[in-house]
């Protein structure tokens, strides 16, 4: 169990990063909108750390998608 969600907290970090990448913004600035540490957020990054509900309703909110996007990962299966 624990593998398969340091599995997840990876994919969540690369998306995160690419949706920051995408909007051309430098970690300091993604940290400041979504309202979290420049450290919390590399963490989250590299997958080694993951947000609370709260804050992914925080996340969501600020980049203005569904919480359900944060989580999509492939297209490849679908």
């Amino acid at each position: 169990m624990e593998f398969y969600l340091s599995g997840l907290r990876e994919k969540f970090g690369n998306r995160l990063r690419t949706i920051r990448s995408t909007r051309k913004m430098s970690q300091e600035e993604f940290a400041e909108l979504l309202g979290i540490s420049v450290d919390f957020l590399s963490l989250i990054e590299r997958g080694i750390n993951a947000p609370s509900f709260e804050n992914l309703e925080v996340f969501s909110t600020q980049l203005g998608i569904p919480v359900h996007e944060l989580f999509v990962f492939e297209l490849s299966h679908l």
